[in-house]
């Protein structure tokens, strides 16, 4: 396996950059999105509240290949749109983690007690101001763990630009495999990269919980 490793470094190592810099950027724009539907599922205004709930239950429902798929087929077939397939895996898996870390975030928020709210409105505060610096620094320390949980699984499924050539671990892998007919060996190793970027968030989600940060 380390002969296989080093005779296709630079295949891997294309990989394991790939899928780095897409579960960055669908870390970065998922939180932003997910933290934002989740404020709006918990304003008083009834019209943006149904809104936030139709977008977070039709992403949670849809599967993500779906999800992908429409932005890497059917808009380049109906608009002008082109994206390559690191680009449509991306913005999927974005759109995708976003209703799930919208959930987590929004029980973060219904878990602070309302009496903070109705003090900071009190002391003069607009209701933003109030969900700004009062109730979202408190919710996300108490969604730290589930959030944590999130953002491993968006890691994970950052292979599903594998299936719209998005040059991520798993495609990479896939092209070492069918080109040495090693097979178990080529996943093995793909395996142990993931775990490499899974694990130190895992354990480190792990000591926040501990801290009780």
């Amino acid at each position: 396996m380390l002969s296989l490793l080093e005779a296709n470094w630079s295949t891997f190592l294309l990989g394991f950059w790939n899928t780095i810099l897409c579960s960055l950027i669908s870390l970065f724009f998922s939180l932003i999105i997910g933290s934002g539907f989740a404020i709006l599922e918990t304003v008083p205004n009834k019209f943006w509240r149904g809104v936030a709930k139709v977008y977070v239950e039709i992403f949670r429902n849809i599967p993500l290949l779906v999800v992908t798929m429409v932005f890497y087929l059917v808009l380049p077939t109906y608009t002008p749109l082109k994206l390559t397939g690191f680009q449509a895996g991306t913005i999927g898996l974005s759109i995708y983690s976003s209703a799930f870390i919208a959930e987590t975030v929004r029980s973060g928020i219904q878990s602070v007690g309302t009496g903070q709210m109705e003090g900071a409105r009190s002391n003069g505060m607009t209701y933003w101001q109030a969900m700004r610096y009062v109730i979202l620094p408190q919710a996300f320390r108490i969604v730290i763990p589930p959030l944590g949980n999130q953002f491993v699984n968006l890691i994970k499924n950052s292979s599903i630009l594998a299936f719209v050539a998005g040059f991520d671990l798993m495609y990479q892998g896939d092209i070492v495999a069918s080109n040495t007919f090693q097979t178990i060996p080529s996943y093995v190793l793909v395996g142990l990269f993931y775990l490499i970027l899974t694990l130190p968030l895992s354990y480190y989600m792990q000591y926040l919980e501990k801290k009780g940060v």
